[in-house]
């Protein structure tokens, strides 16, 4: 278990941004984020989809990638530990970015000591188990050699892929049972009781919330995170508790 570090006594998490040139007024509430409500705070972390889609770090020509490396790295150099992990759409960033933004990257999922709270952060895509079809392509795409041939592919054609993929998701969102996109019950009561009962923060499934959960007579927290597609927001934790916040 990692701690983060605790000097002002706040750290936020967000995620599920999907920024895209597209979407300027998004943008810019998010850089407002960075620059007026996270400035001074221990540590951020996001976790996943922070853009639309990322296909990989040797294309940093976007307008978006370049200002959110800027106003992220201002904020790290500022105080503020970055850390990152990876979502369903932005599962291509690797170091180079990374380090261009002063973001550390994490695994998913990732136990941390939160102001002495055990807290475990994923993305959420993996708690969503009746979505059966997204599984199974998730296990496919995410392996190395899969990976590879990704970005073996010239720059041009990877973003017609990643168009592609953002259209087909969209239209599969559209024709699945609202049920299967949302977690598991079975699966979340497995990642607490693997992890010790942790309080849990993630995202992926934009219903933001608070939920309790009764695992072998324990209640545990479960966070979840905003997305930014029509405002915007974020949890913030302190020494005595969490909270939803709005933009």
């Amino acid at each position: 278990m990692s701690e983060n570090p605790t000097e002002s006594g706040r750290t936020y998490f967000i995620g599920d941004l999907h920024l895209t040139d597209e979407r300027p007024e998004i943008n810019g509430r998010f850089f407002h984020f960075i620059e007026y409500i996270a400035q001074g705070a221990d540590a951020l972390y996001i976790l996943g989809d922070l853009f639309e889609y990322w296909i990989g770090d040797d294309d940093l020509g976007t307008a978006i990638a370049s200002v959110t490396s800027s106003k992220l790295s201002a904020l790290q150099k500022s105080g503020t530990a970055i850390y990152f992990m990876h979502g369903n759409r932005d599962f291509l960033i690797a170091d180079k970015y990374a380090r261009l933004s002063g973001m550390t990257l994490i695994q998913d999922p990732a136990l941390i000591s939160l102001y002495g709270q055990p807290t475990l952060l994923m993305h959420g895509d993996t708690l969503c188990t009746d979505d059966h079809a997204y599984q199974s392509y998730r296990k496919r795409i995410r392996r190395p050699w899969a990976q590879s041939m990704l970005l073996a592919l010239p720059v041009a054609v990877r973003k017609r892929l990643g168009e592609m993929a953002r259209s087909g998701s969209e239209s599969a969102k559209r024709d699945k049972p609202e049920e299967i996109m949302d977690v598991n019950a079975e699966e979340v009561a497995c990642v607490l009781r693997t992890y010790g009962y942790p309080r849990l923060i993630h995202g992926h499934t934009h219903r933001p919330a608070r939920h309790e959960h009764e695992i072998d007579g324990r209640v545990c927290e479960r966070w979840v995170l905003p997305d930014w597609y029509q405002s915007g927001g974020y949890i913030v934790c302190d020494h005595r508790e969490c909270r939803l916040e709005g933009i």
